[in-house]
């Protein structure tokens, strides 16, 4: 990753996964009528959240997975012409195993 960005506490700095450009026949969808993927690759994650006796939980997800993350959850922003989402550890559902 070309770009240094360190997400705070329990977020976790995704990009999302290119959707394929989708037709029907020769109807080309466009792209403000698709919806966006819940499906990305982490590339940078929090050093985790403080319990309430003050020890620091460390997130359980590493850079390189992939991971499902809710629908309307997280930021998303964009850092030198790429789309990442920032998103909080409790909106990532589910890491993709081999």
């Amino acid at each position: 990753m070309d770009i240094k960005i360190q997400p705070l506490d329990d977020r976790i700095l995704v990009k999302q996964l290119e959707e394929e450009e989708e037709k029907i026949g020769n109807i080309y969808i466009p792209d403000t009528a698709k919806e966006k993927p819940q499906i990305g690759t982490i590339m940078a994650v929090g050093k985790g959240r403080m319990s309430d006796e003050g020890k620091l939980i460390p997130l359980d997800l590493k850079t390189g997975e992939k991971v499902i993350y809710a629908k309307y959850s997280g930021t998303e922003i964009k850092i030198k012409g790429t789309e990442y989402i920032l998103l909080e550890k409790k909106d990532i559902l589910a890491k993709l195993t081999d």
